[in-house]
């Protein structure tokens, strides 16, 4: 104590005199000397800084010669769902946002620089180019992106059965959700379990010795392991990295960190690691070595003596399916066609159906109730893929206005049941014809790369680098503290939002560019969005082919996909 707090002998024994003053009783015990470091040592080292008083002569304002912050109470004013007022000789300069565009609402610190959309070259935006109508698109059936030799494929299915069960038992989440409910210490708990799991990890793969608390001042190299965090609520930057320790090894404290002498990095709020390197004044740990996880292992594929099934068609398509500015699900409707002309085995459809960005919902000027929206589509689709023997696999979305918005989001229910239609939480692990998919619906990588870090800056492939983050995290949404849109019910987050394993398929939706890419023996792949504002956008098409191998003990896939436009 004397060491952490900066401390003499005498001093200590004052401050342990004064807090047992007021006590009766007092044992000295580990309880009551945490007790006695909570109340008396903590609060010692906050110092309030005193105001100074200027003597200042009284101004006396008009009511036109009041000073106004224009742009605060335009922000203000819209909050309550008004429109701005015109303001008399002043002009904002107020960026505009559109629903597919939103701002990132996030305060800044004092010394912090302000938040900013992220933006960078491997963005698609909706508004840099003027929006067109849907129906008068002329890019209809274009390939953004492909794999494997796609010259002679055949996209249809095999027209045989087909086997869909979730991977992990545990992973299901049932309605008892408790978010708003939840207790901090519940939350508390779940957050130091990840780290202490993550930690134990990267000590069985990177050999480490033992790990140290992250604030104890020591003159030697030492190994730390925690969750990078922001010392603000500005934007991640390389001066405002704070490690977040385990409340076993470090007492959950937090160490501001010194990045500059590590060669290179890329790191984001909530990832987990390891460092090594010095801590000689208790003040600030000054890395030299940066600890990464790894990703799980690749579930095997059992050896299967029934050769009809060793070829799967996938179409895989997210939603919005209605563009931004109606809801005549146009889109939807040519999505249903090219699942009658391909055919697939199975096609999985990922929220949001209802869409809350929509201009027509969020005018309210809808006759009809948002699950009759949702019901008649999903009957629609279902009708369709029943006659053409294709399962269907359906993920809800946080956006959705018919359902739960709390992630990880409970499947969806209906009164009516179809036995080919298969309803999954989001995210989910599932295994379909032993080939294990990784599906959400969340923009987990929007989140991310808005507040990721990296050194040296430029480094190539960023959408490759912020994949390979929620394979290395073992988590569908490592980010944390997590987006302002996201709710989220820890409690089931331990269980349904960390990967079981590696799947041999990541399907990961965003707004980023669409992209196919193979991540350590994983194929992940960004579909995109079926809709972008105005205009269609794109879907993907996926053929596995399981060979076997001649030692009849494992199975190795070749994987061919497309991004087309719809």
């Amino acid at each position: 104590m004397c060491t952490m707090h900066r401390l003499e002998a005498s001093e200590l024994v004052t401050e342990w005199v004064a807090f047992t003053h007021s006590k009766k009783n007092v044992r000295l015990e580990l309880d009551t000397l945490d007790q006695f470091e909570r109340e008396r040592l903590s609060k010692r080292n906050q110092k309030t800084p005193k105001a100074v008083k200027k003597e200042t002569a009284p101004v006396i304002h008009t009511i036109d010669s009041l000073p106004m912050d224009v742009e605060g109470a335009e922000e203000l004013y819209s909050a309550y769902g008004g429109k701005t007022p015109k303001t008399k000789g002043a002009v904002s300069n107020k960026r505009q946002h559109t629903p597919e565009n939103a701002p990132i609402k996030r305060f800044t610190g004092p010394n912090r620089s302000p938040a900013v959309p992220y933006s960078p070259a491997s963005f698609s935006p909706a508004s840099t180019t003027p929006a067109k109508k849907y129906n008068s698109r002329t890019n209809r059936g274009e390939v953004m992106v492909s794999v494997g030799s796609t010259n002679n494929v055949k996209w249809h299915g095999s027209g045989q059965g087909v086997t869909i069960e979730d991977y992990s038992t545990e992973q299901s989440i049932s309605k008892n959700m408790k978010y708003m409910f939840q207790k901090l210490s519940e939350k508390r708990d779940v957050l130091n379990d990840m780290i202490e799991d993550m930690a134990e990890h990267l000590q069985k793969i990177h050999k480490i010795e033992e790990y140290m608390h992250v604030a104890l001042p020591t003159q030697e190299e030492v190994t730390v392991a925690g969750r990078i965090c922001c010392d603000s609520n500005g934007k991640l930057n390389p001066k405002s990295v704070v490690l977040e320790g385990s409340i076993d090894t470090s007492s959950g404290k937090t160490i501001p960190v010194d990045l500059s002498q590590l060669k290179e990095y890329a790191l984001f709020p909530g990832q987990l690691v390891a460092m090594a390197g010095h801590n000689s004044t208790g003040q600030k740990f000054v890395a030299s070595k940066l600890f990464e996880s790894v990703s799980l292992p690749l579930p095997e594929i059992p050896a299967n003596t029934d050769t009809k099934n060793t070829r799967l068609s996938v179409m895989v398509a997210a939603g919005p399916f209605s563009t931004s500015d109606c809801l005549s699900y146009e889109p939807f409707t040519d999505l249903i066609e090219q699942i009658q002309l391909t055919r697939p085995d199975v096609c999985i459809l990922m929220g949001p159906f209802v869409d809350c960005k929509n201009a027509e919902i969020e005018n309210g000027k809808l006759t009809v109730t948002y699950d009759d929206i949702f019901t008649q589509k999903l009957d629609e689709v279902a009708t369709v893929t029943a006659n053409l023997n294709v399962q269907l696999v359906v993920l809800p979305s946080q956006r959705d206005m018919h359902h739960d918005p709390v992630y990880p989001t409970l499947p969806y229910s209906l009164d009516k049941t179809y036995k080919h239609v298969h309803f999954a939480s989001d995210p989910c692990t599932l295994r379909i014809n032993n080939i294990v998919f990784g599906l959400t619906s969340t923009d987990v990588l929007f989140h991310m790369g808005t507040e990721e870090i990296t050194f040296p800056p430029g480094s190539s492939d960023r959408l490759g680098r912020l994949t390979q983050h929620l394979l290395n995290q073992h988590s569908y949404y490592p980010y944390y503290p997590p987006h302002e849109e996201m709710c989220i019910d820890y409690e089931k987050f331990q269980t349904t939002c960390i990967m079981p394993t590696t799947p041999h398929i990541l399907i990961v939706p965003s707004e980023f560019k669409q992209f196919i890419k193979e991540m350590k023996g994983c194929c992940c792949i960004n579909p995109g969005r079926l809709t972008k504002g105005l205009t269609g956008s794109t879907f993907a098409k996926i053929v596995v082919q399981v060979n076997e191998l001649e030692n009849n003990q494992s199975l190795v896939k070749n994987i061919t996909a497309q991004v087309v436009r719809i």
